[in-house]
This record gives C-alpha cells, structure tokens and sequence, in this order.
C-alpha cells in the first residue's frame, strides 16, 4: 500500500516526462490510497491543462475517463478533524500550501500515526521534504 499525492497522479492522466516511472510504481502497487480531495485537484490540473490549450478536447476526455477508472479501484481518507488537526500542526512546522498539508494529513492518517510504515508518493519537493522529516518512506520509482 502506498499514498498517492495528487502530483503523482496527474502524470497517470496526462503523458508528462514522468508518466512511464509512475505507471510503473503503479503496476507494482497492491493499494492506492489517497486523500479525499485528491479527484478534484486532478480535475483542476486537466482542466488548467485544457485552457492553456495543452490538452485537446480528445485527450482531455481520456485524462478524465482514467481518473474515473483510478478513482473507482483507490482507497480514500476522508475529511476528518484529526485530518484537519494534523494539516494545521503540518502548516505550522513547514512551508507547504494547505492543500498540499492536507495531503501529508491524509497520509498520516492511512499510516494510522506510523508513518514509516507507509511509502509516500509524490512529485513535489517541498511535500516530499516535509513527509521525510514526519518519517514516510518516500517512494524511489527511478530504479
């Protein structure tokens, strides 16, 4: 079991330089787990994608068809206070966004407050740095 951030998601939607490395950390998954919000930032990133015009219409329909797929066979954290309570300690210690603090919450919450007994999936660095020094395994999906 690993936790997908919404950044290492996107790259599952959409063919980004790292799509072929995070299909590959996802065919050796047993289970996705990600936070409740994680389907909407993804939408936003399609979306934000197809009004730079980066997307066409076609591939902007497939982006999306897969994120239903995902969606459909992922484990979701739901909102909860002891979420919320964590994303604020988080935003307090470290130089995240609140979305991004949310995300790290929902992780910890999956570990059950272990969070070395959880690998952390992400593409973004300040995430990433905060989610070593909390004690996840990140995920090394380049070998």
């Amino acid at each position: 079991m690993r936790f997908w951030d919404a950044s290492a998601v996107v790259p599952l939607l959409v063919e980004e330089a790292t799509t072929s490395t995070m299909v590959r950390g996802l065919g050796n998954d047993q289970e996705m787990v990600v936070w409740w919000g994680t389907e909407v930032e993804c939408m936003s990133a399609i979306a934000r994608r197809r009004r730079s015009n980066s997307l066409t219409q076609g591939l902007e329909r497939d982006a999306i068809d897969r994120l239903r797929h995902l969606s459909r066979s992922w484990k979701e954290i739901d909102p909860a206070s002891a979420v919320r309570e964590t994303a604020i300690r988080l935003l307090q210690t470290y130089d995240l966004r609140a979305a991004d603090a949310l995300q790290l919450a929902a992780a910890f919450a999956a570990a059950e407050g272990r969070p070395s007994t959880l690998a952390f999936v992400s593409l973004d660095a300040r995430l990433n740095e905060a989610g070593l020094r909390e004690g996840f395994r990140l995920l090394d999906l380049a070998t």
